[in-house]
C-alpha cells in the first residue's frame, strides 16, 4: 500500500496537504487505520488531527471531587430473582441522572464475551486483502467493514476501524458475515438481544409503565452490532478514538476490553467508565430520552486514542434506523403532565 497522508507517505515521500485527496487515498486503500499502523508510521496523518480550536479548547477531565459526584453505577441483575424493585430503582436513578450504568450477572456467559472479543481481534487482524472484500460505504449494506462512516463530513477522522452488522429485525443470513467471526457474531447477537429485552422491561418499570411497554413500542425490534478496533496511536493527544457524541438510538449495550478509554461528560468534565471484568456498559440513547419526556438522559461520551493497543469493543445499538418504519415517536402520553408537557 502506497498512500500519501498529510505529507507522511507510507512510501516515504512528502507532498503538499490536500485534505480531500488524502481522504480519498486513505479510503481507496481499504486498509483502515490498522493499515497505517502496520506501515510503521510514527507521526499522526493530518486527516486525523483535531482542528486547532478543538485542541486549544478547555477539555477538563474530572478529578476525585467530580468523580465522587458523578460515578457510573454498577447494577447486579442477579437481584431480578429476588428483590426486583431494588434493581428497578437502581436503573431509574442511573437513567435519570448519569445516563450510563454497567450491568453484571446479566446472563451472557463469560465464554461468549471472551469469544466475541477474540473474534474482533481475529477479523481486524486478517490480511488486508481479505478484509478489503467487506470494505464499503454503501448505507444499505448489512455487513461492511470500514473506517469512519462520516469520513468525508467530519472535521477530522477518528482513530478506529469498524465491522458493522445489521442483525435485526430481519434475520441476517450468517453467510454474509466474515467466516472467521460468523458463529460468534450470531451467538452474541442472540444473547445481547435477550438482554436488551430484559433491560427494556426494567426501563419500562422505571418509568412507572408496564414491563412490556417499551418493547411494545418496537424499541427492541431492530439492532445492529459494531465491532470496533482502536489500534495503538503514535500521537494520541492529537486525535480521538471516537469523537464526543450522544447515541441516536433507544439503548446501547457495550462490551469493552481491559484497556479502557471510554469517557462520559458530566457537569464537572469527562469521567472514565472503568472496565469491569464480565460487565456490560449500558447507556440511554436520544430516542429513549425523547419518548421518556426527558426523564431519562442521553449523555455525550467519547473514546480516547491511546498509545497502548489495540483496544477493542463491541457496541449493540437498539434503533429504528435500519428498517422501514412509518411510526412517529414522541413523548409517551402517560409521561405527560401540566408540569412536564
Amino acid at each position: 500500500m502506497d498512500v500519501a497522508v498529510s505529507g507522511n507517505s507510507l512510501a516515504g515521500t512528502s507532498t503538499p496537504y490536500n485534505r480531500l485527496q488524502e481522504l480519498k487515498a486513505f479510503d481507496e486503500s481499504k486498509a483502515g487505520v490498522k493499515g497505517l499502523v502496520d506501515s510503521g508510521i510514527t507521526k499522526l496523518p493530518k486527516i486525523f488531527v483535531r482542528p486547532p480550536e478543538d485542541l486549544a479548547a478547555a477539555d477538563p477531565v474530572s478529578g476525585n471531587p467530580a468523580g465522587a459526584q458523578f460515578t457510573i453505577p454498577i447494577i447486579d441483575l442477579d437481584g431480578l430473582t429476588g428483590e426486583r424493585s431494588g434493581v428497578v430503582a437502581g436503573v431509574r436513578r442511573a437513567a435519570e441522572t448519569v445516563g450510563f450504568f454497567q450491568v453484571v450477572n446479566h446472563g451472557i456467559p463469560v465464554k461468549v464475551l471472551e469469544e466475541t472479543m477474540a473474534a474482533v481481534h481475529e477479523f481486524h487482524e486478517l490480511p488486508q486483502e481479505l478484509k478489503a472484500e467487506y470494505y464499503s460505504r454503501e448505507q444499505m449494506k448489512k455487513v461492511k467493514y470500514g473506517s469512519n462512516f462520516d469520513l468525508y463530513q467530519s472535521k477530522y477522522a477518528n482513530w478506529r476501524d469498524t465491522l458493522f452488522c445489521v442483525m435485526g429485525p430481519d434475520p441476517l443470513d450468517p453467510q454474509e458475515l466474515p467466516p472467521i467471526c460468523m458463529d460468534v457474531a450470531m451467538e452474541y447477537s442472540r444473547q445481547v438481544k435477550l438482554l436488551g429485552r430484559v433491560l427494556f422491561g426494567l426501563l419500562s418499570e422505571a418509568l412507572g409503565l408496564d414491563p412490556d411497554h417499551l418493547e411494545g413500542m418496537d424499541c427492541a425490534k431492530g439492532h445492529s452490532i459494531l465491532f470496533h478496533y482502536y489500534p495503538s496511536c503514535p500521537e494520541p493527544e492529537l486525535t480521538m478514538g471516537t469523537t464526543r457524541h450522544s447515541d441516536p438510538d433507544f439503548l446501547t449495550i457495550l462490551l469493552q476490553d481491559h484497556i479502557g478509554g471510554l469517557q462520559v461528560l458530566s457537569h464537572n468534565g469527562w469521567v472514565d467508565v472503568p472496565p469491569v471484568p464480565g460487565a456490560l456498559v449500558v447507556n440511554i440513547g436520544d430516542l429513549l430520552q425523547l419518548i421518556s419526556n426527558d426523564k431519562f438522559k442521553s449523555v455525550e461520551h467519547r473514546v480516547l486514542a491511546n498509545r497502548i493497543g489495540p483496544r477493542v469493543s463491541v457496541a449493540c445499538f437498539f434503533t429504528i434506523h435500519f428498517y422501514p418504519s412509518t411510526r412517529i415517536y414522541g413523548p409517551i402520553k402517560e409521561l405527560l403532565s401540566e408540569e412536564n408537557p
